[in-house]
């Protein structure tokens, strides 16, 4: 009996604990990531209801019959001293709340009978109205139709759209269209008060140049080899760089400047990129890279700007405020940095995670890129119907937001890095302690010393040779036993050494590093060969693959070109005479310290100074582009540019309207014409100038032609990174249809192009005269 009780008991409390479940349970085909109030359905609430009070029903039945059967066993027994009546007390006590509570489950029942029969009439309604939007018709939101059935099929890629709050419904679709995306025109019936409000614009503060970097070396974090040969770097040119941001701010006379909300995010040096460079900082890799960022950091941060640092993606995705689920969907508030510099690594760690976000704040990316993008390689479009496209370009971006660490494709914004600059004392002491028979040869890897045994062999008869490469245990083979290896040495320790040595002597490979400049800084002269022909990605497998068609001439270009003898020497290595002799006349050659302004740390902090003032991708926009009509009535306006007084080139107009926000001044704009070998790059170089993009916009008018007499018997525009430009066989003329593709690199035997230079203040490439 006892058992019986227990029993129906457990089933009881089995039941109560089994209704609740009900209630709260979710369907299966729910979002994990929404969270629903559910009331299950009619019919099925009904029916366990039911089934509860059948089995209470059926439970009191059993109980009243156990105990009639009960009663009659004893009384036949005579027992009855030994089975009191009140024995069975408890037991009708329990039946009688069994009862009440089959009651109670009977009323229930009916309760939510009718509670559900509303709800389902309201639900009706409700779920009615979603369902009845339908799909606007607006000729302002030509891809809303598409749009809303890519939606139907792919709403449950990413959990970012139920984030969001897409559940699958028409209305959903339309108002994650209109209101998170804007693809759709916004639903009258919508509420719009309650989105939630954008967050206020920043305040706008002045930018105060900085007095100490501690606070950007806490800014930089720990934990990675790479991150701590950086801080080091900052750390050894601190009061160089305090110095200069001085003569800066008095240079700048207390010019307004707007801080700027700045994020570096450095996308080589996160573990989803692979960082290959932080285990080989203490192994001899390459470092320039690591040079470059650090000097970056230290010149935004004195220039008084607000700055945070990443190097992991997930720390990218939380400044970004990037939504949960696999990146489809655009950021969940308002960009909250003016300008995001990064490489190409980050670039696409961003447009992966920030969906349409990327395309709205693209022109707020600035793309550190050591060997620079050419805007054949940028259009994507153009780059993919020519051949043009690689794994690293074609992003269309503006070509001048990729900036390079040599000012070699003036199509990008130049960068660069600093150099250490010595004092007069300094540079005297150097001078007086040279030693004119040592040489250190540029290669911290052993394979760089590959096959260099002749080159060696013949520098061996005059001068002493000094190594820095890399080792563990044992002296590389690849290393002669009569050249001096040092090892690896801390950066100190190899200045120290350049202090002592005459030459530095490359074997053609890293590509345009910082060392040379180091060297040459610290009174070397440098030692470089010829390439002929010149490596490129047509003939060497380092530069295949990347997004430029440049022809490198010797293993560092900017120093034979803007240094140049006595400090640079570029020979051809292939003959032995040559370079014997090249290494005679270097003995006797005394030269100074030496170091280009542009890589002084004033120098880069008013370039830098200077981008963040004048380059803005995001509000300015190109003129119209040539009319396609050829109708008198629809002629181009006149051009601004005249003749210069020798009859040689176009210049800006003294009587043309001047715009005094145009960066970089028009006055320092000269339109000269190519010869058909040369790119726009090299045509300006032979004349002192440098190619200028940004005014090619001045040059893509068919009246500039005729001002540069000559003759075009059909003009057309089309898209062609060599336009404009003329095919003077033919007296045919060209002009750009794409402003992206405006390009100072490029030439074709056929075209004698146009092309935009400009002067450049004197150390500094990359500003003009009047650009500061």
């Amino acid at each position: 009996r006892i058992f019986v009780l227990g029993i129906g008991f457990f089933t009881l409390c089995f039941l109560m604990t089994s209704l609740g479940g009900q209630f709260s349970a979710k369907r299966l085909g729910d979002s994990p990531f929404t969270i629903r109030t559910e009331v299950m359905g009619a019919l099925e609430s009904r029916g366990v209801l039911r089934r509860m009070s059948d089995m209470l029903e059926m439970l009191m039945k059993k109980m009243d019959i156990l105990a009639r059967l009960e009663n009659s066993t004893d009384f036949h027994k005579g027992d009855e001293a030994r089975f009191p009546l009140d024995r069975f007390q408890p037991a009708a006590g329990l039946m009688e709340r069994i009862q009440a509570i089959a009651q109670n489950v009977s009323d229930i029942a009916i309760k939510v009978d009718q509670i559900l029969r509303n709800s389902l009439l309201n639900g009706k309604v409700v779920e009615g109205r979603r369902d009845q939007c339908e799909v606007p018709r607006d000729p302002k939101y030509p891809d809303c139709a598409g749009k809303v059935e890519w939606m139907r099929a792919r709403w449950t890629s990413d959990p970012c759209y139920a984030f969001f709050g897409v559940d699958g419904t028409e209305c959903s679709f339309l108002i994650y269209l209109s209101e998170v995306e804007w693809f759709c025109p916004p639903l009258p019936w919508r509420n719009r008060t309650v989105a939630l409000p954008s967050p206020p614009p920043l305040p706008q503060v002045q930018a105060a140049f900085r007095g100490d970097l501690t606070r950007l070396l806490e800014l930089i974090g720990t934990g990675k080899e790479s991150l701590s040969f950086m801080k080091k770097r900052i750390r050894h040119l601190a009061q160089q760089w305090l110095r200069a941001a001085q003569r800066l701010e008095q240079k700048l006379k207390g010019r307004h400047r707007d801080q700027k909300h700045i994020l570096i995010h450095i996308g080589f040096l996160t573990e989803e990129s692979g960082d290959v460079f932080s285990p080989r900082v203490l192994k001899g890799g390459p470092l320039g890279e690591m040079v470059q960022w650090a000097d970056i950091l230290a010149a935004l941060f004195l220039l008084g700007h607000s700055l945070r640092v990443t190097v992991s993606l997930k720390e990218l995705q939380s400044h970004l405020g990037v939504p949960p689920g696999r990146g489809n969907c655009p950021l969940t508030n308002p960009l909250p940095f003016d300008l995001i510099y990064t490489d190409y690594h980050g670039l696409q760690q961003m447009k992966q995670h920030m969906g349409l976000s990327f395309k709205k704040y693209r022109c707020r990316v600035r793309v550190i890129d050591t060997f620079g993008t050419e805007p054949a390689y940028n259009h994507e479009e153009y780059a993919t119907l020519r051949g043009y496209r690689t794994n690293w370009g074609y992003w269309n971006l503006q070509p001048t937001q990729f900036m390079t660490m040599f000012p070699h494709t003036p199509d990008n914004s130049f960068m660069g890095f600093v150099s250490e600059e010595l004092n007069k004392t300094e540079k005297q002491f150097i001078k007086s302690n040279k030693v004119s028979s040592m040489a250190v040869v540029y290669g911290k890897e052993a394979s760089i010393w590959k096959g260099k045994e002749k080159f060696l062999a013949i520098l061996n008869k005059y001068m002493e040779i000094h190594g820095t490469v890399y080792y563990e245990t044992q002296r590389p083979p690849e290393v002669p036993a009569f050249v001096k290896n040092h090892g690896l040495l801390p950066q100190h320790e190899f200045q120290q050494l350049l202090r002592k040595a005459k030459l530095f002597i490359g074997f053609g490979f890293p590509y345009e590093g910082p060392a040379p400049l180091e060297a040459i800084a610290n009174g070397c002269v440098f030692l470089q060969a010829r390439f002929n022909p010149p490596h490129s990605s047509l003939n060497h497998e380092f530069f295949r693959g990347k997004p430029t068609s440049r022809e490198v001439s010797s293993q560092h270009p900017y120093a034979e070109d803007f240094i140049g003898k006595p400090h640079v020497w570029t020979v051809n290595y292939n003959n032995s005479e040559e370079f014997e002799a090249a290494i005679k006349t270097i003995m006797r050659t005394q030269v100074d310290p030496y170091l280009p302004y542009e890589y002084t740390c004033e120098g880069m902090l008013e370039r830098i100074h200077a981008y963040i003032q004048h380059q803005d991708f995001c509000t300015t926009s190109s003129p119209p582009l040539p009319p396609k009509a050829k109708s008198p009535a629809m002629q181009s306006p006149l051009s601004p540019l005249a003749l210069s007084p020798n009859a040689t080139h176009l210049v800006w107009s003294p009587s043309a309207i001047r715009d005094p926000r145009a960066w970089p001044p028009v006055d320092s704009l000269q339109v000269w014409v190519s010869e058909t070998r040369h790119a726009c790059t090299e045509t300006c170089r032979r004349r002192g100038l440098v190619c200028e993009p940004t005014f090619f916009r001045f040059l893509n008018k068919k009246e500039v032609f005729l001002q540069l007499s000559i003759t075009c018997d059909s003009t057309e525009y089309e898209m062609n990174h060599l336009y404009p430009a003329v095919a003077e066989n033919v007296h045919e003329c060209y002009l750009q249809k794409e402003p992206l593709l405006f390009s100072c690199a490029g030439y074709n035997t056929k075209y004698r192009r146009l092309c935009p230079c400009r002067d450049y203040r004197k150390g500094q490439v990359a500003l003009c005269r009047d650009c500061l």
